[in-house]
């Protein structure tokens, strides 16, 4: 059986969604993507990276000005 992960790390999420590694992490440091960090390791959430890749369609994700940041919704 497949269990699904809800959060993923860098190398992880580019398997997922076929992004490049570098790019990932350049996304992360833009503040355009938003990350959980446990110390030095970073996860992405797989619904964020979905909403992520929905609000980006067409777009160039090396071009930081093009890219649309997503934002987790608050906790309440």
């Amino acid at each position: 059986m497949t269990e699904m992960k809800i959060a993923l790390s860098i190398e992880e999420a580019a398997d997922y969604t076929g992004i490049g590694r570098n790019t990932l992490r350049n996304l992360v440091e833009w503040k355009k993507l938003p990350v959980l960090r446990v110390g030095r390791k970073v996860l992405i959430k797989t619904d964020i990276l979905e909403m992520f890749m929905e609000a980006n369609e067409g777009k160039d994700l090396r071009d930081k000005n093009s890219v649309k940041a997503v934002a987790r919704k608050a906790a309440t």
